[in-house]
């Protein structure tokens, strides 16, 4: 898994990437949780995210926030971080020009960001969100959101109150024409210490269904 280095809008961004074997195989991008609470791209849910997407067959890419490890700059309360999931995305698809699709997966705060993101790329047709943090931030810019994902959240999550999500997940799932699967682990935390067996289980069924969904509508399309 190569290390990468590429350019932020504050300085170097520190990522790590793994190019499918598959032809125009679809793209994914990876966001961490805060950069003031320990959050990086070696965090253990971002890491089995990361390897979740990379079995399904994606070009998959993490990458540290401005600040974090080896990135350059300094946090930003988001807007920043914001600007450095862009450039990531942009070096993502520069590598995959033909990608057949493009994913957004975060944590946490990393979630948050991946969905701001969603807001301002059309191209993303997917995405993964674990724990948003809908006690802490303001979700309300998803009016309408713009494409289906997988919500997973914790039923004894001590930093995002499970209530907050799925509050969250019942506004999001009256919009029209997307579809909101939302997961609640039974017994985890925000972290997921115990149940990081059963959350990459998670994933890989939503994605294996996404996908083999997409080939059928490419194929009756």
């Amino acid at each position: 898994m190569p290390d990468v280095i590429f350019n932020g809008p504050e300085g170097r961004l520190e990522g790590r990437y793994q190019h499918s074997k598959r032809p125009n195989a679809p793209i994914a991008l990876m966001l961490h949780p805060h950069p003031q609470y320990g959050g990086t791209m070696n965090n253990k849910v971002v890491y089995t995210l990361f390897h979740a997407f990379v079995r399904q067959g994606f070009s998959v890419l993490r990458f540290n926030f401005r600040g974090v490890g080896r990135s350059q700059g300094v946090f930003d309360r988001g807007e920043g971080e914001l600007s450095d999931a862009a450039a990531a995305l942009d070096w993502l698809q520069t590598y995959n020009e033909n990608a057949e699709g493009c994913w957004i997966a975060g944590f946490s705060f990393g979630a948050w960001i991946g969905m701001q993101l969603l807001m301002r790329r059309p191209e993303i047709s997917g995405f993964i969100s674990v724990a948003p943090p809908a006690n802490m931030h303001d979700f309300s810019f998803l009016a309408p959101c713009p494409s289906s994902g997988l919500i997973l959240q914790g039923d004894k999550d001590e930093v995002v109150p499970e209530p907050s999500v799925k509050k969250l997940v019942d506004k999001l799932s009256s919009q029209r024409g997307i579809a909101i699967d939302y997961r609640v682990v039974s017994g985890a935390g925000h972290f997921f210490q115990d149940e990081m067996e059963e959350l990459s289980g998670h994933v890989d069924d939503y994605l294996a269904k996404a996908l083999a969904a997409d080939k059928s509508k490419t194929a009756t399309g």
